[in-house]
């Protein structure tokens, strides 16, 4: 991933506009990328296991007290059958974004793409790619981005450095003789 410049110091006490959360430890090694994501824009996010079938009684209540506690949307990521962000997504309103993990079944994550992509009408999760949590980060970011100009301008800065990354590449590719780039 690209790194911003130095994003404008995040208040550690804020209320946090994002939820990160995951059915499992072991979910962690990939939902990290999203936390990492919201620390270079400065947006302060809570991390959290949130089982939907070893800690039910959890789930409903994270869920369901999401939107008083001040978060703004939710990144969910689960391998396997991958319930966490449809059940999260049945329970709230605010925008969730699902992140299907490569759980090394069989399935080599197919089923949990599927258990996000294929929500009923009325209870969307937008679902990015496997292991995708980067993507969710930068898509959350995205979301705030609507009413914060900062991290609407922080976004421009992002891309603007991802283009010039990629056209220096170019250049260096040129300047080896590959004319075709």
């Amino acid at each position: 991933m690209t790194t911003l410049p130095p994003p404008d110091t995040a208040d550690p006490t804020a209320t946090p506009l994002v939820g990160i959360i995951m059915g499992s430890q072991s979910d962690l090694r990939v939902m990290n990328a999203a936390a990492d994501v919201l620390r270079q824009f400065a947006v302060p996010y809570e991390l959290t296991l949130v089982s939907p079938h070893r800690t039910p009684h959890r789930l409903i209540e994270y869920a369901e007290s999401a939107r008083k506690r001040g978060l703004r949307v939710i990144v969910a990521g689960g391998g396997g059958a991958a319930h966490l962000p449809g059940m999260v997504a049945a329970l709230t309103t605010l925008p969730i974004i699902g992140v299907p993990i490569n759980a090394s079944t069989s399935f080599h994550g197919l089923d949990s793409i599927l258990s996000m992509l294929q929500m009923p009408q009325g209870v969307p999760v937008a679902t990015v790619a496997l292991d995708g949590a980067a993507n969710a980060g930068i898509l959350a970011v995205q979301m705030l981005a609507l009413g914060n100009a900062r991290l609407a301008d922080a976004l421009e800065k992002y891309r603007a450095a991802l283009r010039d990354k990629v056209m220096r590449t170019v250049d260096e590719l040129r300047k080896g003789g590959l004319d075709e780039v």
